[in-house]
């Protein structure tokens, strides 16, 4: 008597068919979405605009920070002295003026 080491399964060929079309729309699937992924990745490029804009933010950014280290202080006179320092360098660089958080308040 033969000894098998794995049992015979007999399979109907119709279940293996089914199982083979499955198996080949999975791979359709998986072969578009990375083709779809691949060519969506060359095209994230900055337009001209968008990388100008966020020269700007920089700069206005550069300018906040330095108006901040010049008056450290939350005091009404050191508020003064960095919305001076800062506007003043808003127009040295040619950059639209900040506009108030809030609303100025009625006196």
């Amino acid at each position: 008597m033969v000894m098998l080491l794995y049992p015979i399964v007999v399979v109907d060929p119709v279940i293996v068919k089914a199982i083979m079309v499955v198996l080949a729309v999975w791979f359709d699937l998986i072969v578009a979405l990375v083709i779809a992924l691949g060519l969506s990745a060359g095209r994230a490029v900055a337009t001209s605009q968008g990388m100008g804009a966020i020269a700007r933010w920089k700069t206005m950014d550069t300018c906040a920070k330095q108006a901040q280290a010049a008056f450290p202080d939350f005091t009404p006179d050191a508020n003064a002295k960095r919305e001076a320092k800062m506007k003043d360098c808003l127009n040295a660089n040619n950059l639209p003026p900040r506009e108030p958080l809030a609303p100025p308040q009625p006196r």
